[in-house]
C-alpha cells in the first residue's frame, strides 16, 4: 500500500498538462470545502449538512506547469425523490468524463454501507485512475488514521479497485492540500491550459450568488430544511445614476421554500434571521464580486418542488 505524506519527492516535468478531476464520496465527506482549499477560494457551497451542493462548481487550480479543473459533483446517495435520482445521474455522468476521480472518506467515521455502495459504483469505472482521499484528518490520533488507511486500502483490494494513490488531507488545517495536487496532476493529460489565467470557476455569476444565498439560508435552521430550499437570482443589474467610483450592483432574488409553514422558519421572528441571512450572504458576493451590493431578498412557497419536474426545470434542475 503506497500512503502519500509531504516528503514524496515528485519528479520535475517540463510538459504541461490540463484536464478534469472529480471528487465523490458520500454527503459531507468533505469534497466542497477541499475544492475550496485547493482552488484557494471560495467556489463550492460547504455545510455540515449533507447534500448541499447541487451544481457541478468546477474549480481550477493553476500552476505554471498545470492546470486543474476540479469537478464538484453532488454526494451520491439511495434517492428519495426525483430530485435525488436526477442528481445521482449528474454524478455518474461527471464520473464517466473526468481524467481522475478522487474518492473522499473522512477519516474520522468507519467505512460504512454508504461508502461501499459509491466504491463498487466507482469497481465499474475501468479506465479513470482512483486517487482515495483520507479528509478531516485533524479530527483523528495517528492510530486511527493508520486504522483508516489500512480499511480503505483493503476496500480496494475487496472490490479489485487498483488506488492510484492513498492520501491524508486537512482542508481544515491546510495540511497535504498542496501535495494532493501534486498527485492529482501527472494524471492528467498532456495538453494547453483550457481556461484563462485568474479564472477560478465556470459557474456563471448568477449561480455562485445564488448558491451563497442559499448557503446563507441553511445555516442554523432545522433539519427539515436542507432539501427545502432553492435559490432563483431574478436579475443582477448596476444601479443607474451612481458615480464611476461609488457603483452599486442590485441583485433580486428569491428564496424558494416547498411548504407555507417553513416560512416562519426562514424569515424569522420580525424578519430577523432573513436579514441575517441578507447580511452573511451580501458580504461573500461582494467578495466575490469586488463591488458593493443591494441585496433584495423574497421568501416564496413552491409547494413540493423536489417532487415536481415542471417546477424543478423552473428552478434550475
Amino acid at each position: 500500500m503506497s500512503v502519500r505524506t509531504q516528503s514524496s519527492e515528485q519528479p520535475a516535468e517540463s510538459v504541461h498538462r490540463a484536464g478534469f478531476a472529480c471528487f465523490v464520496g458520500r454527503p459531507n465527506a468533505g469534497k466542497s470545502t477541499l475544492t475550496n482549499a485547493l482552488v484557494g477560494q471560495k467556489v463550492a457551497i460547504t455545510s455540515n449538512r449533507p447534500q448541499t451542493t447541487r451544481h457541478t462548481v468546477r474549480g481550477i487550480v493553476h500552476r505554471p506547469d498545470a492546470q486543474l479543473i476540479l469537478v464538484d459533483t453532488p454526494g451520491l446517495h439511495k434517492p428519495r425523490t426525483l430530485l435525488g435520482e436526477r442528481l445521482n445521474d449528474v454524478v455518474r455522468t461527471t464520473w464517466a468524463e473526468v481524467d481522475v476521480i478522487g474518492f473522499c472518506l473522512p477519516a474520522d467515521q468507519k467505512i460504512g454501507p454508504g461508502d461501499r455502495f459509491i466504491a463498487k459504483e466507482l469497481a465499474g469505472i475501468k479506465k479513470t485512475p482512483k486517487v482515495a482521499i483520507v479528509t478531516k484528518t485533524d479530527l483523528v490520533d495517528p492510530k486511527a488514521l493508520a486504522e483508516q488507511l489500512i480499511a480503505i486500502d483493503q476496500l480496494g483490494k475487496e472490490l479489485g479497485i487498483e488506488w492510484a494513490e492513498i492520501v491524508p488531507v486537512s482542508a481544515v488545517g491546510s495540511k497535504q492540500v498542496g501535495l494532493l495536487a501534486d498527485l492529482l496532476i501527472p494524471l492528467l493529460p498532456e495538453g494547453p491550459a483550457l481556461y484563462p489565467e485568474g479564472d477560478l470557476t465556470d459557474e456563471p455569476e448568477q449561480v455562485m450568488v445564488a448558491e451563497l444565498i442559499r448557503e446563507a439560508a441553511l445555516e442554523g435552521v432545522r433539519d427539515e430544511l436542507p432539501h427545502s430550499i432553492a435559490v432563483v437570482v431574478e436579475e443582477m443589474l448596476p444601479r443607474e445614476d451612481r458615480p464611476a467610483d461609488r457603483p452599486l450592483l442590485d441583485i433580486h432574488a428569491n428564496v424558494y421554500i416547498e411548504r407555507p409553514s417553513q416560512k416562519g422558519i426562514i424569515i424569522g421572528p420580525k424578519g430577523k434571521r432573513l436579514k441575517e441571512v441578507g447580511i452573511k450572504s451580501r458580504k461573500h458576493i461582494e467578495a466575490l464580486l469586488g463591488t458593493p451590493v443591494f441585496l433584495d431578498l423574497h421568501v416564496k412557497v413552491a409547494k413540493d418542488w423536489q417532487r415536481d419536474p415542471k417546477q424543478l426545470r423552473k428552478l434550475g434542475f
